[in-house]
């Protein structure tokens, strides 16, 4: 029997020999990584840079921007690493790291949106109160619990499986996922299960349901307000549910794959499932947020100009 003091690496088994093929994999997933660097930096330094951005929306676009690099700074150098390497193991200390990165990514995630959508509602639904309500302190409190309460759930929950002992050592997936471990373990993780559920319902539930009441709001607002007041909530709420969508779809995919057996799909079609909610939102957040909203688009073109 293996118990936790042993177990020094996991092998991840989702990999498979691509032989020269792996080369351009590995130039494929590099350029994806720095594109998802150069977006999302250029929009934190054009929001912190332009005095005029210094309003409640675009300083928790910024923080949500941080964390798309966070996130993906937790997968793709891993990656890039496991895709040139011919032996797939990940040490235990580092395999811990990437959990605690990957799923206090995933709760802050879905806080930032929660505090953009609830940043909507008030700017669309109470414009006159809004001042009042968003001041510098309460976006910095705010930007705070959005990091503290995902980073101390995924404390407890990784100093739980840290205490498991294991009888396995083989993660059946390209990254560290504390499921996988647990399902390791030598004996009964029931209360570990139990944990992990409500982890995964405090992370969810709690902000879609103010992400749903606040666009119930705003959906009231708009079929009785004037045009202009349609199109500002358009032009604002587009990129937030478009970004919200991607990544609940992703991250569902993710949960029903961890909780559920998948063998019977492709191989590659589940590693597809597996990152889809790690390597897309990254991208696709930037690009939404500085295609559809005026400010951010004028001061990027302007930049683009001024440097070609």
């Amino acid at each position: 029997m293996l118990n936790s003091t042993h177990v020094s690496n996991f092998m991840l088994s989702a990999y498979f020999g691509t032989g020269l093929f792996k080369y351009l994999f590995f130039m494929f997933v590099m350029c994806y990584y720095l594109f998802i660097i150069c977006a999302n930096v250029l929009l934190i330094v054009v929001i912190c840079v332009n005095r005029n951005l210094h309003e409640p929306m675009y300083l928790f676009l910024c923080s949500l921007f941080v964390n798309e690099l966070y996130g993906s700074t937790g997968l793709f150098p891993f990656l890039l690493l496991q895709i040139l390497s011919d032996i797939h193991t990940v040490s235990l200390p580092f395999c811990f790291l990437q959990i605690f990165c990957l799923f206090s990514y995933g709760g802050v995630e879905y806080l930032n949106l929660a505090i953009t959508s609830y940043d909507r509602y008030l700017a669309i639904c109470c414009p006159l109160q809004y001042n009042t309500q968003m001041t510098g302190n309460k976006i910095a409190i705010f930007i705070i619990l959005t990091w503290f309460f995902p980073i101390l759930l995924c404390i407890v929950m990784l100093s739980l499986s840290n205490s498991l002992e294991l009888c396995g050592d083989i993660i059946q997936k390209v990254y560290c996922d504390n499921y996988s471990i647990v399902k390791l373990s030598c004996f009964d993780t029931t209360f570990n299960n139990i944990y992990g559920i409500c982890i995964t319902i405090l992370s969810i539930f709690p902000p879609l349901i103010l992400i749903f009441y606040t666009y119930i709001k705003i959906l009231k607002v708009c079929l009785s307000g004037s045009k202009q007041t349609k199109k500002k909530a358009l032009s604002t709420c587009t990129p937030h549910l478009a970004s919200l969508l991607n990544f609940s779809c992703g991250a569902c995919f993710e949960i029903l794959q961890s909780r559920f057996n998948m063998s019977n799909l492709p191989n590659m079609l589940r590693i597809f499932l597996s990152l889809y909610w790690l390597t897309c939102q990254p991208l696709l957040s930037p690009l939404l947020y500085g295609l559809n909203l005026s400010k951010i688009r004028i001061i990027c073109k302007n930049l683009a100009k001024a440097i070609f």
